[in-house]
């Protein structure tokens, strides 16, 4: 009789499986989940992604190594390297992020609330090590760990810095417009990417 009853949850353990794989399948081949990043993720997909990479990010950034503080000459190139690119995504106090980005599925966080939810060793693994199927780039290919801990110093600053503030880190008197196609310089570095204009 156990014999039987285990036999019975073993089958239709492999029976839901089975489903599940037919099922992914189908949905791959036919085409039928819509991936125009016009079209939201089904409430399903969102969840799924999302609790994926932040548990992803949680468990691989142990060991990252910080200092226990970050001196202002780090939040200060921090900020220039954000303004440079990260801002035209992401955002910043008083500055929206550009049209075009709005339309990325997932749509990029806005840093100035959502910096809040990272530690600053998350913080520091994503931007060293990037996010798949985000459009979130790795930077630690091209950017040294001075130039990413700068940045982390800055975004695990950024709840609650004040646009002045932003704007005095930055050496920019500017504001992005919404979707505006960015002109003037930045200040931060050399090779500066363009800013976004001034409302």
């Amino acid at each position: 009789m156990t014999r039987k009853f285990g036999a019975g949850i073993a089958l239709g353990i492999i029976g839901t499986l089975l489903v599940a794989v037919a099922v992914w399948l189908t949905i791959a081949y036919t085409g039928a989940y819509n991936v125009a990043a016009s079209d939201q993720h089904a409430d399903a997909v969102r969840w799924t992604l999302d609790t994926t990479m932040h548990r992803s990010v949680e468990r691989r950034s142990g060991d990252v190594e910080l200092p226990e503080t970050f001196t202002d000459e780090l939040v200060a190139d921090g900020a220039g390297h954000y303004a440079e690119s990260c801002v035209y995504c992401h955002g910043a106090p008083g500055q929206e992020p550009t049209d075009w980005s709005r339309g990325m599925r997932p749509e990029p966080p806005h840093l100035t609330e959502a910096a809040a939810e990272w530690s600053a060793e998350e913080i520091y693994w994503i931007v060293e090590n990037g996010i798949k199927m985000s459009g979130m780039p790795a930077f630690g290919a091209h950017h040294g760990p001075e130039e990413i801990a700068g940045l982390t110093a800055f975004v695990s600053q950024l709840p609650g810095l004040s646009p002045e503030d932003y704007r005095a880190l930055t050496g920019s008197g500017a504001a992005a417009s919404e979707g505006g196609a960015p002109t003037g310089e930045a200040t931060g570095g050399a090779g500066a990417e363009p800013a976004a204009p001034a409302d």
